[in-house]
This record gives structure tokens, C-alpha cells and sequence, in this order.
């Protein structure tokens, strides 16, 4: 077992035990079926991360194809500066060189751009599938919106509309916790494409994602910690 990359089993293990844990504490909750819900997102990321790891043969084998033909182009249609030539004066050697000189900027530039497809197309795979990610981590955010501390007090006064809350101190603070290590395993699936794909932009992508679900988490713990200075927190599970 290698301690210096992560591990996408041990990931989704992780997830499939928090959805056990969550299933014995709060079996009729909707957070059970979101970490259900994570359970699966998990294995899908985890095979998406897997295959962006191979190389796309099919557009590689495009780009050898175009640079094959590119070439083909050069040698037999003559874009070359043909130096046989020369004799019909210094302005058309001029022009020439120019002409040949602009040619090769831009099959650069073609070059470049194919290398480049295989890049973008996984480049585009990774944000559909962070795309999918981002959404989750809203949907556990919304799940602890209502799950209000301040409910515990012995002078909270709930309106008519008020939302169906937890008030064990002891299930509140388990509840936020679930939502706070959803939120973890949320960031480090979204790492399991920067560790697949190495790119600058979908390290940048993969860190928005990890930086969502952190600022998050962090609001979770603020609530956690009101409940533990009440001196309610329970025991974990």
C-alpha cells in the first residue's frame, strides 16, 4: 500500500462506512440517502479518475495521422522555399522566405494545438465530473442549513413554520459531524483528479471544489463547537 498517493478503494470504503454509520443513527433522514447518494457519486469519480490516467489512443493516433499529412504537404506540394530558384532576383528570394517563414509559424501553431486535444479533452471530462461533485457538497450543505444549535436552548421558541429540528444535543452534534465528513470525502474525490490529470487548471478546479467543501465544513464546527461548550456532545459513532 502506497502512503504517498490516494487510494480510491480506501475512499469509497470510507464513504460506505459513514452511509452504515448514518444508516444505524438516523435510518429515516434524508442524509442517509445523500450518503447513499455519496456512495455511488464516489465509485463513478473513481473510475472516471482511473481512466483519464490512460492516454486517449484514438486522438493520438489523429494527430499522428494530421502531422503525417502535414508533412506530406510540405514535401510534395512544394511549400518549401525551393532554392533553385534563387536566380530570379533578390525581391522573389525575399518574398520566398516570407512566404516559407509565415508557412512554418503556422504549422506550428497547428502543431501545437493538436498536441494539445488529448489535454483539453480531458481537461473538459474532469469538469463535468467536478461539475456533478460541486453539486453534492450543496445538496450536504443544505442538509445542516436548518440543524441550528440555538434550538437546544431551554428558551427557544419555535414558530409555526419552523423546520422539523433535532433536539438531542448528543444526535445534533453527530449529525453536523456526518455532514462535516461527507463534505472531506467530497474533497478528496475532487483529488483524485488532480492526482489523475496532471494540469494547472484542473489542480486550480480541484482545489475550488476542495475549498468549497472546506469553508463549509468550517461553518458545520462553528455549530459543533456551540454544542460541545454546552457541554452536550455525546460520544461519536
Amino acid at each position: 500500500m502506497s502512503y504517498r498517493t490516494l487510494d480510491p478503494v480506501l475512499i469509497i470504503g470510507t464513504a460506505e462506512r459513514l452511509e452504515e454509520r448514518i444508516a444505524d443513527r438516523f435510518p429515516e433522514s434524508g442524509l442517509r440517502k445523500v450518503a447513499a447518494g455519496l456512495v455511488h457519486l464516489s465509485r463513478d469519480l473513481a473510475k472516471a479518475a482511473k481512466e483519464l490516467e490512460r492516454p486517449i489512443w484514438w486522438v493520438r493516433i489523429l494527430i499522428g495521422l494530421a502531422i503525417a499529412v502535414g508533412a506530406s504537404v510540405f514535401l510534395f506540394v512544394g511549400t518549401f522555399l525551393s532554392f533553385d530558384r534563387i536566380s530570379t532576383g533578390a525581391f522573389d528570394f525575399v518574398q520566398g522566405i516570407e512566404a516559407s517563414l509565415n508557412t512554418l509559424l503556422l504549422a506550428g501553431l497547428g502543431f501545437l494545438a493538436l498536441v494539445r486535444a488529448e489535454e483539453r479533452i480531458k481537461r473538459k471530462r474532469v469538469f463535468r465530473e467536478l461539475h456533478g461533485l460541486r453539486s453534492l457538497i450543496h445538496v450536504i450543505d443544505m442538509h445542516q442549513l436548518t440543524k441550528d444549535p440555538a434550538a437546544l436552548s431551554a428558551g427557544f421558541m419555535p414558530t409555526e413554520h419552523s423546520p422539523v429540528r433535532v433536539l438531542n444535543a448528543a444526535d445534533l452534534a453527530r449529525y453536523l459531524d456526518y455532514c462535516s465528513e461527507m463534505l472531506s470525502i467530497s474533497g478528496k474525490l475532487a483529488a483524485l483528479f488532480a492526482q489523475s490529470v496532471n494540469d494547472e487548471v484542473v489542480v486550480d478546479a480541484v482545489n475550488d471544489v476542495e475549498s468549497l467543501g472546506s469553508n463549509l465544513s468550517r461553518k458545520i464546527w462553528q455549530k459543533i463547537m456551540m454544542i460541545e461548550q454546552s457541554g452536550s456532545g455525546g460520544q461519536k459513532g
